[in-house]
């Protein structure tokens, strides 16, 4: 167990071993509107609640657990009124709003379907018990006559008086009270009941000996209100209350003892079961506790019980890391400190007001506050009290990220703000004079200027007020502007961990750039408790993505588009389906594919369906083969479905603005896609390709893509493109890696044709082939087949037909989807192209370069049925090179000194390393200034799907890596083979 682990056990031990009110051990449990919201929530609450006190039967269809259940503790159990569509509550207070309107109709209709959903719930709840039903109806129905009476005079007045609108407001918690009671009270006499019915023996196995009884209390006889103190929810007057609540508990246990009689010996436990929101003021009369009124009745339940703990149950798990409908990889956090829960619940998250923390604060000692799902009870929640999570780990710092929406932000700017005094004061006056609050303040040392955030619908006479303020000023222009933006979004990072650690702004603010988002202004405390920033409101759900991921509390999603779905593209889908949960780990990223593209001419896209909010979906070969096979498939959940439109309707498919990564990979070589690689990048989408055809195009495609990345300066798209020279071999990497540190490159000449390496190599053998295969049989041991991967048939020391030897590199998938493409030259001409440019050549078009190649056919055209002739030609000029002791290959150099740009077929010796180079490999040498006797040589194998997908995402991660911080790894041996697996953290 980790220390922090240790200290958390002996915290709740010691809040369990605790004895509060009347020498007993005390919790309190509030079940909020949507776990009472009908009969059968009432039922999961009351098993919830036995489940606490360790009574709950064995069967039943809700899985619960008793991890904060405790045999011996004392409930109080807070209720709400019917929660569900419509609210109890809303029905009462738009009842009043009716009345006050004299809208008899809709008044009338608001108390009738209050009846009819208390009547529905107690008919299910006590079928078998008429007279429980009809006495707890009763009470209602008279209740509601009560109001109607009440609504009579309001609709005399034609006004809606607050203390009206309290008092009947309150009369849903009365009635949810009574019916929980009344449940737990017969299913606690039920159970007393089947002990009657067993043997002494069979006792102890059955049921506990403990009957418990359940007691209604209105909390308007216990919790007392000074109105005339409150700023605005209303001030506990605890002694008072702390009196009451002492009269009524005694008062309960006569009863109970007058019920039970002195001779039964069986242990007696009371627990309340308890209004929320309603109580009294010091007059007497009935009032509420306002907004979150019920969660305060718990908490003030709480401290006057002096209570283990105070458990929140509610429609989710816990207190989430951000809001899920708009980060949906939120996760429940384990533990929250108070002040971390009051910065999270004034941004409006779905927490619990911070006056509800203020009894739990004020305790002696201080009570944990658990937030729970009454839908999900086995989970434990999280844990509000004096320490956090984000004290545990500090890599991630913080502990949960929210907004306030509806923003909007005012600047008040001149030089004659400078150094005056009482400007603020001004300022804030003339907005506290028209009820305007202000969220946050930024103001420049300078003193030239003061922004603040104050709610979009004030902004405007906010606004106003301040130019009536200062029109002296603007007229003489010592200000100069007061301007308003609107709308607009405030971010925070909330956490404890940030205090004293180094790098949590500058990880905020580097997220929020990543995600090319500009920030308006900037407040954080001296606390380090919060981070502040303000962005515009199209921006705000990708900002809490983009630093919900920066800090961990989720991974980072990146949108996948796939063009072209040929040997390599299928390669590619597969490989990110099989690392997806690998890399969401080591990289912390998600690569989810949510449109494929068959071909760049195709008319339809098969797309990811339910991925608008980021679900975890994604594509998959299995589904999108079913889909181009004409029927739909269900794959996890997620469905691949075709949609109309070309490639031209790509980005709308693959962009939303909540995401702040989006990808494109081209596995074609096709020029009409390379024709849309600028216009991706311009959006913002980086491009992974394969395809050679956008940077060895016409001059101005190339300008346009050059200009593309450098768009939006750090913050453009990556243009990724090591795939297009080298294949699977780091090439560009390595021209670019020697350039940066001070290397001069001379000139670069190699093999950079996969089909020609192949082909030439069958045509022309070195000598001696055998012998190396041999060699390296004894030497690697086996971990080889001895013919570079190719076939195990095949004889590499036996010289073949140049025929032969297409058909093979054809039949292997060597080949370009048009041979004659490879066969002239165009292809090795495109990636001399594109390599002379990383060189600072710039001036050659792949026309230029082809012209000027060595063609080994001549002007052939035809390479699918080459003649008798032409391999005669062929074998003829092998043959003169092997009479000189060489062999045949396809070369091809870039000179720096003179810009020259060649191809040719020339006379290698039989043991140059040009030779000797296997078949469907490639072979690159870098001649520089440190590299001038021996050059540097990049060699291996560039072929193949498998090879080439793995480069296309390798050259995604690298460039990822700095963003994603990748988890530590280390090497993990087998009996055949070492691998990298993931370290579990600390």
């Amino acid at each position: 167990m980790s220390s922090s682990s240790r200290l958390v056990s002996i915290e709740e031990a010691s809040q369990q071993s605790y004895v509060g009110f009347d020498g007993l051990k005390w919790q309190v449990h509030k079940f909020g509107g949507t776990s009472v919201a009908n009969a059968e929530c009432f039922l999961r609450a009351a098993r919830i609640v036995e489940d606490q006190l360790g009574i709950a039967d064995s069967t039943g269809d809700v899985s619960l657990s008793s991890s904060l259940g405790n045999t011996n503790c004392h409930l109080a159990v807070v209720v709400s009124a019917m929660g569900g569509k419509p609210k109890v509550t809303d029905l009462l207070l738009d009842s009043v709003k009716y009345a006050a309107k004299r809208d008899l109709a809709s008044q009338e209709e608001c108390t009738t379907l209050v009846l009819r959903k208390h009547d529905e719930c107690l008919g299910i709840l006590f079928q078998h018990e008429p007279e429980t039903r009809e006495k707890l109806l009763g009470i209602v129905q008279q209740d509601l006559a009560n109001v109607s009476d009440i609504l009579k005079t309001v609709s005399l007045m034609k006004w809606e008086a607050e203390r009206i609108r309290e008092l009947v407001s309150g009369f849903g918690e009365v009635w949810s009270a009574q019916i929980l009671a009344a449940l737990l009270q017969k299913r606690s006499n039920q159970r007393a009941n089947k002990v009657k019915v067993v043997s002494l023996d069979a006792l102890q196995d059955l049921v506990s000996d403990v009957h418990h009884d359940f007691v209604f209390l209105d909390a308007r006889r216990v919790i007392t209100i000074d109105e005339d103190e409150a700023v605005q929810d209303g001030a506990v007057v605890w002694d008072e209350s702390f009196k009451k609540l002492e009269s009524v508990f005694q008062q309960a246990k006569e009863e109970l003892q007058a019920k039970h009689g002195s001779s039964d010996e069986t242990e007696k436990m009371l627990h309340f079961i308890v209004t929320g929101y309603v109580a009294s003021n010091t007059h007497g009369v009935a009032c509420t506790l306002k907004r979150d009124g019920s969660d305060y009745s718990a908490a003030i339940m709480g401290r006057l019980l002096q209570a283990n703990s105070i458990q929140i149950w509610t429609d989710v798990d816990g207190v989430l890391s951000a809001d899920p409908r708009r980060v949906p990889l939120a996760q429940v956090l384990d533990e929250v400190s108070y002040n971390e829960a009051m910065e999270l619940a004034f941004f409006g998250a779905k927490v619990i007001h911070p006056k509800t923390m203020q009894p739990a604060l004020m305790s002696e000692p201080q009570i944990p506050i658990y937030i729970r799902n009454t839908f999900n009870a086995s989970f434990r929640g999280t844990r509000i009290f004096t320490r956090s999570t984000s004290l545990q780990n500090k890599e991630k710092a913080v502990c949960g990220f929210t907004s306030i929406e509806n923003m909007a932000l005012i600047n008040v700017e001149g030089s004659g703000m400078i150094g005056v005094r009482g400007i603020l004061r001004r300022i804030f006056s003339s907005l506290e004079a028209i009820n305007v609050n202000v969220i946050l303040i930024s103001q420049a040392s300078s003193e030239h200027s003061v922004t603040f955030a104050l709610v979009e619908s004030d902004a405007k006479a906010a606004k106003i007020a301040i130019e009536e303020e200062f029109s002296t000023e603007l007229r003489n222009n010592r200000i100069t502007n007061i301007d308003l933006k609107a709308p607009c979004s405030v971010i925070a990072a909330v956490g404890d961990g940030m205090s004293q650690q180094t790098g949590v702004s500058g990880r905020f603010f580097s997220a929020l750039g990543d995600a090319k988002i500009n920030v308006l202004a900037i407040a954080q405390g001296s606390s380090e408790r919060n981070i502040s920033a303000v962005v515009s409101a199209e921006d705000s759900a990708r900002a809490l993505r983009a630093v919900h991921a920066a800090f961990r509390l989720s991974h980072t999603t990146i949108r996948v588009a796939i063009i072209g779905m040929n040997e390599l593209g299928d390669s590619l889908l597969k490989l990110l389906q099989e690392r997806r949960t690998a890399l969401r780990y080591t990289y912390e990223v998600d690569l989810q594919i949510v449109a494929v593209l068959d071909q760049g001419s195709s008319s339809e896209i098969v797309c990811l369906e339910q991925d608008v909010d980021g679900g975890a979906g994604s594509i998959t070969l299995e589904s999108f083969n079913n889909v181009t096979c004409g029927s739909e498939v269900t794959h996890k959940g997620d469905k691949a479905i075709p949609k109309p439109g070309g490639i031209s309707t790509l980005l709308e498919r693959l962009f939303r603005n909540e995401c702040t990564n989006h990808v494109v990979f081209d596995c074609t070589n096709d020029e009409e896609v390379g024709k849309y690689h600028a216009t991706w990048l311009r959006a913002g989408v980086d491009v992974v390709t394969a395809n050679n055809t956008g940077l060895s195009g016409p001059k101005e495609q190339r300008n346009e893509i050059s200009k593309a990345e450098k768009a939006f300066g750090k913050q453009s798209a990556n243009y990724l493109r090591e795939v297009t020279v080298g294949g699977g071999l780091p090439i560009i990497n390595t021209t670019r890696t020697l350039l940066h540190t001070g290397d001069k490159i001379r000139r670069v000449d190699g093999i950079f044709s996969v089909s020609l390496s192949y082909i030439m190599f069958r045509v022309s053998p070195p000598a001696d082939t055998s012998r190396c295969s041999e060699f390296d049989q004894q030497t690697i041991k086996g971990h080889a087949d001895g013919n570079h991967g190719i076939s195990p048939s095949t004889d590499f020391q036996s010289e073949c037909s140049f025929s032969q030897a297409v058909k093979e590199a054809i039949d292997l998938g060597l080949m370009e989807e048009d041979p004659t493409k490879d066969l002239n030259n165009e292809y090795t001409a495109r990636v001399l192209m594109i390599l002379s440019r990383e060189l600072g050549i710039h001036h050659l078009e792949t026309d230029d370069i082809l012209g000027a190649s060595e063609k080994l056919l001549g002007d052939t055209s035809d390479f699918l049925n080459l003649t008798q002739e032409i391999d005669a030609n062929v074998k003829k000029r092998v043959d003169e090179a092997r009479a000189k002791g060489c062999v045949i290959r396809q070369i091809s150099s870039v000179d720096i000194a003179t810009s020259e740009v060649e191809i040719r077929f020339v006379e290698v010796p039989d043991h140059h390393i040009f030779a000797v180079t296997p078949p469907s490999c490639e072979c690159v040498r870098f001649f520089t200034h440190r590299h001038m006797t021996y050059p540097l040589v990049v060699q291996g194998p560039s072929a193949g799907a498998d090879s080439t997908a793995s480069a296309l995402l390798a050259d995604l991660l690298h460039h990822s890596r700095a963003k994603t911080n990748a988890r530590a790894v280390s090497l993990s041996k087998s009996g055949t083979s070492a691998a990298l697996t993931h370290m579990t953290p600390l």
